[in-house]
């Protein structure tokens, strides 16, 4: 099993008079992390799995009474695939409220209901951790530096999901059935979701459009639905964790671009997945797209990990000059330019500069791109 950052983390937040809320996309790892933080933790467990009725049933509007005779003795509870209980939320802050001796760890894998059902009865009860797909630090600790470099190609294609990473040789099939039908059962079943062919052509025209700007509207014609349908499905597939966008810094320059947005993947082979392009990087025209969401998202992981808050966005005028990434963190505005080759020479745009002064700028390449990420 692979080690993940969270797994101390989450165990020395046991037992502090919180629930463990734990979210992230389907099949990265959640169901197994927790089955490893019971064993480490020794403690008394009731699991319940909310795919299954006779769950459902017992924890949707429900009483503190009922919930204690349920729980028993039990040290800590565990439930799994929170999102499909029904007012989830009012009966974690019963828990929480009225059952003082269980620890409580429940997870989802779609914010659709459960942040809404959650976010507000849970205020000031709930530490709330975000599982991506395996991070590149957590394969080096796996493995080792070496071996994580070498294979640095190879995970650009097919990126870091659990099954994927540990069954060498099945990455296309198993990435095709996660592609195809499980990252998006929460939406299909969701009221919302009634043309799921729509999804997967607006999916296509958001991968093909990786690291680009986008528009709602040129999606919409891409499509042939109205802009209003696509920015609903576009929330969804975030709240989905398929997708996140990045948003575009405008301060201080009359010409700033201000109110664009990129989308990137969670997970490159998810997105490779989606366009069924599984080409080495050698003959892909998108290798810069594959490098900059790489970086994007691995940058995203190691931030969370580590419990660094930042604003994070992309920059660019009229006048097309733009920059990659930019992170403000405590205070500072840190710039970063993406290529893969050290030899490509950067030239920071002199607009940015002089309107940024107190900047921090750096290029991150094949070559420095591990200070960025671990």
């Amino acid at each position: 099993m692979i080690k993940r950052k969270l797994q101390e983390v989450i165990l020395s937040h046991l037992h502090k008079g919180k629930i463990v809320l734990l979210l992230g996309p389907r099949q990265a790892g959640k169901t197994t992390l927790v089955r490893e933080i019971v064993k480490l933790a020794g403690l008394s467990t009731l699991w319940m799995n909310g795919d299954e009725t006779d769950v459902r049933d017992l924890l949707s509007d429900t009483t503190s009474t009922r919930l204690k005779a349920i729980i028993g003795n039990h040290q800590l509870m565990v439930i799994d695939e929170a999102q499909r209980i029904s007012n989830i939320g009012i009966t974690l802050k019963l828990i929480v409220d009225n059952i003082q001796d269980v620890q409580v760890i429940a997870t989802g894998s779609s914010a659709l209901e459960l942040a809404n059902q959650i976010t507000e009865p849970l205020t000031g009860r709930k530490y709330e951790y975000f599982l991506y797909p395996v991070s590149f630090v957590e394969m080096v600790n796996q493995t080792n530096i070496l071996e994580e470099k070498r294979l640095l190609e190879h995970r650009l294609v097919y990126g870091y999901y659990p099954e994927v990473v540990t069954k060498q040789g099945e990455e296309q099939e198993l990435l095709r059935m996660l592609s195809e039908s499980y990252l998006y059962k929460d939406l299909f079943v969701w009221k919302d979701i009634k043309k799921p062919a729509l999804l997967e052509k607006l999916l296509q025209a958001l991968a093909f459009q990786l690291g680009n700007e986008v528009s709602f509207r040129e999606l919409g014609e891409i499509v042939g639905v109205d802009n209003q349908t696509v920015e609903r499905y576009v929330d969804l597939l975030e709240k989905a964790f398929v997708i996140f966008r990045l948003g575009s810094l405008s301060r201080n320059l009359r010409n700033e671009i201000k109110k664009s947005k990129k989308f990137y993947f969670y997970d490159n082979g998810i997105r490779n997945a989606i366009i069924r392009n599984f080409n080495p990087i050698t003959l892909r025209q998108d290798k810069r797209a594959l490098w900059e969401n790489f970086l994007i998202a691995e940058r995203l992981k190691v931030n969370h990990y580590n419990r660094r808050w930042v604003n994070c966005w992309f920059w660019r005028t009229h006048a097309q000059q733009e920059i990659d990434y930019i992170e403000e963190y405590a205070g500072q505005l840190y710039a970063y330019e993406f290529k893969w080759s050290p030899q490509k020479r950067v030239h920071f745009s002199k607009s940015f500069l002089k309107a940024y002064p107190e900047s921090t700028i750096k290029v991150i390449n094949i070559d420095t791109f591990m200070d960025f990420i671990m």
